[in-house]
């Protein structure tokens, strides 16, 4: 019968500690001798009964060829896998890092072009993640070689590009937010959600939740995207020159997404937002279908369900797949004052951003978004973090519920004074004055509920008030 100490354990902070030593020892698997023919792979693995070379030689012949003889200069072995490295962790030699290298003519397609689908579908297949054989394996890293980066797109906008195509201000935070209610709404219902937040010039950017699926018979997609557009369009002169990304959510099943797309660009929408996750290959298609649009369509990759896959693939693989793909935005998860309410955090959080911004070759970096219970309690949080932390202009501040739930004096849900009072605590956040209590993000809210009453910030109250229970 297991016990309590092998049921309780608490895997988020065995994680954190895995990732941290890994980071520590970053020289092993962060400077890969060069190899123009093979994409590297990086492994913590722990072995049941054999050593780690025999465990990578494992990987290799799982997941390659099959095996273990070959003529050397046959094709069969130009496509057999070799391990690279190991890094024991301890005296035992069955723990700790393992680099093996997969030849790319494993994944050059005839055209000459790589898919991230087939690099994971090696690379984290069964005979890695589901060998006996491994008490644990976890991808940890690939670094593709120049020639083989090359082939992949990339975001047709990137945080650059987006804020051009919007008009942003230099130096001005972007902000964007989330149609609620979530589901269970009529396209006309949509419509008029959009209608709240399309003349507030807070906004770059406003997408649909993932809970509202395209085809739904009450709410098709093509009929909510016209009509969002049609009021963006008539809302568009009181922006002030200001430009807005609508993305509709178009995540369904493989054989249906394309021609969805389709569908829904043929309504001038400019921005779609789907999941990856589990409609592999996704992102590149779409990316492939709109390349040669006059204005391709800025993508929200939505990563709902990855924490499905972190434990045994690295959120950072993800992120950087996901990049190499096409998507011009990905949620992160923000900075709270609390419990947060989703991962990442700590080491793994701060490693996705740079895995999402980093140089990469032609590769732009992507938008991060910071979204999931983000709030007026803690986006001064956010802002000074990201300020110390990602390059200038990197990161989107997504809001939802904190926009479109805060109710006015007769109870109604009200997005401009949710938008009002997201405005009155930047605007706290550029005079300085909660440089005093940002240090201490645990009595953060409380302290800048303090100075809102002062000031007589009262949409900022009137949300910290609904968001925190404070009086």
């Amino acid at each position: 019968m297991p016990t309590n100490d092998n049921v309780l354990i608490d895997i988020d902070q065995r994680e954190a500690a895995i990732r941290q030593r890994v980071y520590d020892e970053a020289h092993f698997w962060s400077d890969v001798p060069a190899d123009p023919d093979a994409i590297v792979a990086t492994y913590f693995l722990r072995p049941r009964t054999v050593s780690l070379a025999k465990g990578g030689k494992l990987i290799s012949y799982h997941m390659t060829t099959g095996t273990k003889h070959s003529t050397p200069g046959s094709l069969l072995d130009f496509c057999t896998g070799r391990v690279e490295g190991v890094l024991p962790w301890d005296g035992s030699d069955r723990v700790g890092l393992v680099r093996v290298a997969f030849p790319n003519k494993l994944f050059e397609h005839a055209d000459g072009k790589y898919y991230t689908t087939d690099i994971l579908h090696l690379m984290a297949g069964e005979g890695v993640c589901g060998l006996w054989e491994f008490a644990e394996a976890k991808l940890l890293d690939v670094k593709l070689p120049p020639q083989v980066l090359k082939t992949f797109p990339g975001p047709a906008y990137g945080c650059a590009g987006v804020r051009e195509i919007t008009h942003w201000p230099d130096g001005s935070p972007a902000f964007g937010t989330i149609l609620k209610p979530t589901a269970g709404i009529t396209d006309d219902e949509v419509a008029a959600l959009v209608e709240g937040v399309a003349g507030e010039t807070l906004f770059l950017f406003a997408k649909e939740d993932e809970n509202l699926f395209p085809n739904l018979p009450y709410c098709p997609v093509v009929e909510r995207a016209r009509k969002s557009v049609e009021v963006i369009r008539r809302l568009s002169p009181t922006r002030g020159g200001l430009g807005l990304i609508f993305a509709p959510h178009v995540s369904s099943p493989p054989h249906l997404l394309l021609d969805i797309v389709k569908r829904v660009l043929e309504t001038g929408v400019n921005g779609l937002m789907f999941s990856e996750q589990f409609t592999g290959g996704a992102v590149r298609a779409v990316r492939d279908l709109t390349a040669k649009y006059a204005a391709p369509p800025v993508l929200y990759g939505h990563n709902s369900g990855i924490s499905t896959r972190t434990n045994q693939v690295w959120r950072e693989v993800l992120d950087f797949m996901a990049r190499l793909d096409g998507i011009d935005f990905r949620q992160t998860a923000p900075l709270t004052s609390s419990e947060p309410l989703l991962r990442p955090q700590g080491l793994e959080w701060h490693k996705c951003e740079e895995a999402l911004t980093k140089p990469a070759e032609h590769i732009k970096p992507v938008m991060i978004a910071r979204a999931g219970g983000l709030d007026q309690g803690n986006i001064i949080l956010n802002l000074a973090d990201v300020a110390r932390n990602l390059p200038k202009g990197q990161a989107l501040y997504l809001a939802g519920s904190a926009i479109n739930s805060i109710t006015d004096a007769n109870g109604h849900a009200d997005a401009k004074l949710g938008a009002q009072a997201m405005r009155e605590a930047v605007e706290v956040w550029r005079s300085g004055e909660a440089a005093a209590f940002t240090a201490n993000p645990a009595g953060h809210a409380q302290a800048l509920y303090a100075l809102a009453k002062a000031k007589k910030l009262n949409a900022l109250q009137t949300a910290l008030q609904q968001r925190y229970g404070l009086n």
